[in-house]
């Protein structure tokens, strides 16, 4: 995410290395390089107008105090002014002060509306909330299918009619949720491939029957600053409440998420960075702005691995590693958790410095899979005392896992070293050494 932005303004700000100040000269040529990387990126012309006046007028005759370089102080400027561009704090959902609280989603075919529904659908389910699904989408059959599957894996119910009238769904959806208890409602809108008064006027009118607390627009962040302007033309009709950005995790240059607010007027809620029904994230501007400048994100990381691991099983596993009980089994498990948490790539880009070091590693999600292959074809003696596998049971689990030998013993080695580092750091000693994550090279 925003690796191309990144790179160039690390460059552009490299420029301050060395220097004994920030002066009027040596300002102008970094922000020259600041503005050229913020329009490739895609960024509105005028919201990098206004990026580059704030960061020269805080910049230029800043006094540099203390140990304090004048490289670290720009990073801070520049950090702090993208993150009041995206608009300073987290926005949270807006619920009605009596239930069922309405949320419609609207946006173009194709720009992961649907999959949102669910989404947020999942989301709102975890913290304890009823919601109900409502497909109003009436022009494709293959919509309404979507979000029955979707329900379905999340365990949400989905309201749909035979009906041709979107309105009308929408009117019976909420009676729906209010005599089953269903305390929010999320209505899926029908996209279409461009804007057109007949989908404006529909849901204008779906607004206007159900009143809607949040009225969300999803936005395809890979295409950028003509999504953006697609967003403001749906808020001049719609009065948007937020905006959502999917396929973050493509190859988004990084235009959509630093213009929404300045362009539309309205705060971006949410980030989706996958297919997955767990990748969807609450927007928070500063960190944003931490992952785009390379300075990680490690609050995010901590939260993602605190929805996935268990409080009695760290304390289970933390026992095992001070007796040296750690085994593959457990390694496994470990595997999982982790590929829950997201891609791999995103989980290491979010710890800071990481991203540098990765730059030219190949990492490949798929890579889990061989080793999940290998330790699968063991047996579960072999999983819980690795010593015994001698030659003839290597190349058994080499023929069980359709790798090779040496697959197999350079897990085993990484994984006879990982257990002694976790041992040592378990029992508080310090190790010079980061462990190697098993069957990834790294």
């Amino acid at each position: 995410m925003f690796e191309n932005l990144q790179e160039k303004l690390e460059l552009a700000l490299k420029k301050f290395r060395g220097q004994a100040s920030i002066t009027e000269e040596n300002i102008a040529e970094a922000m020259r390089e600041i503005r050229r990387a913020l329009l490739e990126a895609d960024v509105n012309i005028n919201v990098v107008k206004k990026l580059i006046d704030e960061i020269s007028k805080k910049a230029v005759g800043k006094e540099v105090k203390g140990k304090l370089l004048p490289e670290q102080l720009i990073v801070k400027i520049v950090h702090d002014e993208l993150v009041e561009i995206m608009g300073s704090k987290m926005s949270d959902l807006i619920h009605s002060s009596q239930a069922p609280s309405v949320i419609m989603v609207a946006g173009l075919q194709g720009s992961g509306k649907t999959t949102f529904c669910g989404k947020l659908a999942r989301s709102l389910r975890k913290k304890g909330k009823q919601p109900l699904l409502v497909a109003c989408d009436i022009y494709r059959p293959a919509a309404i299918l979507q979000l029955q599957q979707l329900a379905s894996e999340i365990k949400v119910p989905v309201f749909t009619e035979e009906s041709k009238d979107a309105v009308s769904i929408a009117k019976n959806a909420l009676a729906y949720a209010r005599k089953f208890g269903r305390d929010t409602v999320i209505i899926d809108t029908a996209g279409r491939l461009t804007i057109d008064e007949e989908m404006m006027a529909e849901v204008r009118n779906i607004s206007e029957a159900v009143k809607p607390s949040e009225k969300l627009f999803v936005l395809d962040a890979m295409i950028g600053q003509d999504a953006v302007n697609t967003a403001k033309a749906f808020h001049d009709n719609l009065e948007l409440t937020g905006v959502v950005l999917t396929k973050m995790d493509g190859d988004t240059r990084g235009g959509a998420a630093l213009s929404v607010l300045e362009v539309v007027g309205k705060p971006i809620k949410f980030v989706s960075m996958g297919e997955k029904l767990d990748s969807l994230e609450p927007f928070h501007p500063e960190r944003i702005a931490s992952r785009i400048l390379g300075m990680g994100d490690v609050l995010t990381l901590v939260e993602k691995a605190e929805a996935q691991f268990d409080q009695k099983q760290a304390k289970e596993l933390e026992e095992k590693i001070r007796k040296n009980q750690f085994t593959f089994d457990d390694f496994l498990d470990q595997l999982k958790m982790i590929q829950k948490m997201g891609s791999l790539r995103d989980l290491l880009g979010m710890i800071p410095g990481m991203d540098k070091q990765l730059k030219n590693v190949n990492i490949d999600d798929s890579a889990f899979k061989k080793v999940e292959a290998i330790i699968l074809s063991m047996t579960k003696q072999e999983r819980r005392y690795p010593k015994v596998i001698n030659g003839s049971r290597r190349m058994r689990i080499a023929k069980g896992s359709g790798t090779k030998i040496q697959d197999v013993n350079k897990l085993l080695k990484q994984f006879e070293e990982m257990q002694k580092i976790m041992k040592s750091v378990a029992l508080g000693k310090k190790s010079r050494f980061m462990p190697k994550l098993p069957g990834l090279g790294m």
